[in-house]
């Protein structure tokens, strides 16, 4: 069943976010949140695992309750209204699962579809692999299973052990630097102009709305360089998952031109888990990492048609 994306003015008139204090395993703090904050949406719940350090805003179109999606989230720890964790190490992988977990508790989620963006990719198959009765099924965007760096700069032809050894290396020195750069980074005047000029550096591709994608940029702008940077070095000790204890369906929704998690590397998840025989598609569309604000319509046609495609496999099974 597709659903058609509200346009923009539709949007800004009707967008809403519930927030929520929640406290996960080890007595962090986070802040969850869900776009149907009145209990309106009726339609399926997807949990989303959100790309690293960001925010709801990058969503906008899932905001509005016409988007026909009730979406359960939450901000990483140390992001956007979640604390830091009292240990330090306590932010890898394994333990934004404990948090996805605990939010699906929280909000009285027994199982659900879960869509992975970027490194949410790697907890959404993590927590399949660990708890696979909590999970119907992984709409994989702009992620890879595991092993991720070594994705990265695909467009470029750059080899798997350069790209990690490279992008694991520049996280070490915006670690480092944080102190130094997050002064110059508040300053950034993030804007639609600013929005515009990331288009034309393919970083990004141009976007449906570009005062929208500014909101959600600014707010990513908001944590400080180095503790992202702690963050992103943590979740790139994250192994590749094992394809063979996931069973649930999978979809997986790649931008052809992403420099942060390989398209290719994408396929040949999605082929490895054919050849399983495990239910499983690969969507390649045109755009960058960002595809979720340069093509909203087709990421939300494409979830959409994923989650009442699994509710009507399991009515007639």
């Amino acid at each position: 069943m597709s659903t058609s994306a509200p346009r923009p003015e539709q949007r800004s008139a009707t967008a809403s976010i519930a927030y929520r204090d929640i406290l996960s395993d080890d007595g962090t703090h986070l802040r969850a949140w869900t776009n149907d904050p009145d209990g309106v949406i009726d339609g399926p719940t997807v949990v989303l695992c959100n790309g690293l350090g960001t925010n709801p805003h990058l969503w906008p179109w899932l905001l509005d309750p016409a988007c026909g999606i009730r979406v359960v989230s939450w901000n990483h720890r140390g992001v956007c209204g979640s604390d830091r964790p009292q240990d330090r190490r306590h932010i890898e992988v394994e333990h934004f699962v404990a948090d996805g977990l605990s939010v699906m508790d929280h909000f009285g989620i027994g199982s659900a579809v879960l869509m992975g963006w970027s490194m949410g990719v790697n907890t959404a198959f993590e927590m399949t692999y660990r708890h696979p009765e909590r999970v119907r099924g992984i709409f994989a965007m702009a992620g890879v299973p595991g092993d991720t760096f070594a994705t990265m700069l695909a467009p470029l032809r750059v080899p798997r052990f350069v790209a990690r050894a490279l992008t694991v290396n520049l996280c070490r020195v915006a670690q480092y630097s944080g102190p130094i750069t997050n002064p110059l980074v508040r300053r950034i005047p993030m804007n639609a102009q600013v929005v515009r000029l990331l288009a034309r550096t393919g970083f990004m591709f141009e976007v449906a709305d570009e005062e929208a994608a500014a909101v959600g940029l600014k707010e990513f702008l908001t944590t400080p360089v180095d503790w992202y940077a702690k963050l992103a070095l943590a979740t790139s000790r994250h192994p590749r998952v094992r394809l063979s204890r996931i069973n649930v369906p999978t979809l997986f929704v790649a931008g052809s031109h992403d420099i942060l998690a390989g398209a290719r590397d994408m396929a040949s998840a999605a082929a490895r888990l054919a050849e399983r025989g495990r239910p499983t598609a690969y969507v390649e569309l045109h755009g960058s990492h960002f595809i979720q604000l340069e093509q909203p319509e087709r990421v939300l046609e494409l979830l959409s048609d994923f989650v009442h495609g699994l509710d009507r496999a399991e009515h007639t099974a």
